[in-house]
């Protein structure tokens, strides 16, 4: 086994990974550890979305709704699977954790309580997770996810077109529903900023990138999101906290971030800078919808057994 420092570079120069034999163990950490954040997320959107999905406004919409939680728990499966494989309990790592144990991202620790804020989360969310995933499909070393992304990368994209479908015509449809479109958006763009980690220059080090598990950084995968998001944003004239600088040939933000989040309320505090110790204390406090969706998750297992 060569040495961390000979590794990394045999992976930068594009070695790819088949199995454990083949990790260093600096490796294998990192890769479980993008790997439980993308099961989780994928596993408690299902929750996130399943009330919103039945209120759905036609028949029509309704199925295409339900068709994004049944990809979502696929999706899910797929990251436990490889879990599986590094020497993980998938059982245990769905129905044995605690709810705060769970390290989905934060948009799905909250209530969604109308229909704007489902399909703009699908707008939004999904789109965070195309950034993300399509990165990692490009460019990780780790040939089995890989592959396994090629379907999950399919379907993402048409959860996508299905909240952008729907966007614009609630931003179309009347002055009431462009109001529910952007009261989702005005709690739900924030958390697709922080979707992405910390800015770079908080980072000591990126074992992810070092080992060619992801391709870009946090800041390069959030100035993806923003590029994709923020055309949409304009064509439906909705207000979001940030713009195109020209000089800096990049999106900026209007606030100082982080700042706070009254989470009950889903309101952010603009004028309350915090700290990224902060902001990573509410991520592991997790959120307010957090028990249920987990519980909801586990309890057809549970009852099952009693």
């Amino acid at each position: 086994m060569p040495s961390e420092k000979q590794f990394k570079q045999e992976l930068q120069n594009g070695r790819m990974i088949e199995s454990t034999e083949e990790m260093t163990d600096g490796y294998k950490k990192a890769l479980k550890q993008i790997l439980l954040v993308s099961g989780d997320t994928e596993l408690m959107s299902a929750p996130a979305y399943y009330d919103q999905s039945l209120n759905a406004p036609s028949l029509d919409a309704r199925a295409s709704c339900i068709s994004v939680i049944q990809d979502e728990l696929g999706h899910g499966h797929i990251a436990y699977r490889l879990l599986e494989d590094l020497g993980e309990d998938r059982e245990e790592l769905i129905y044995e954790r605690e709810p705060h144990e769970f390290r989905n991202t934060y948009g799905f620790d909250q209530h969604i309580d109308n229909f704007a804020e489902l399909v703009t989360a699908h707008g939004m969310f999904d789109r965070a997770g195309i950034v993300l995933l399509g990165d990692i499909h490009e460019n990780t070393s780790y040939a089995p996810w890989k592959r396994a992304l090629t379907k999950v990368s399919k379907e993402e994209q048409f959860h996508l077109r299905h909240g952008e479908t729907w966007m614009r015509r609630l931003a179309n449809n009347s002055e009431k529903t462009k109001q529910q479109l952007q009261g989702a958006v005005d709690w739900m763009f924030p958390i697709g900023v922080e979707w992405f980690g910390m800015p770079d220059d908080k980072k000591k080090h990126d074992d992810q990138l070092e080992y060619r598990i992801k391709g870009k950084s946090n800041d390069e995968l959030r100035q993806d999101w923003l590029s994709r998001t923020m055309p949409l944003m304009n064509e439906l004239d909705l207000d979001v906290p940030a713009h195109y600088d020209e000089d800096a040939d990049e999106y900026v933000l209007e606030y100082d971030f982080p700042v706070a989040f009254d989470a009950a309320n889903k309101e952010w505090r603009f004028d309350e800078p915090i700290s990224w110790s902060d902001t990573i204390d509410r991520w592991r406090d997790r959120g307010p919808a957090n028990e249920k969706y987990v519980n909801l998750i586990q309890s057809g297992t549970l009852e099952v057994e009693v």
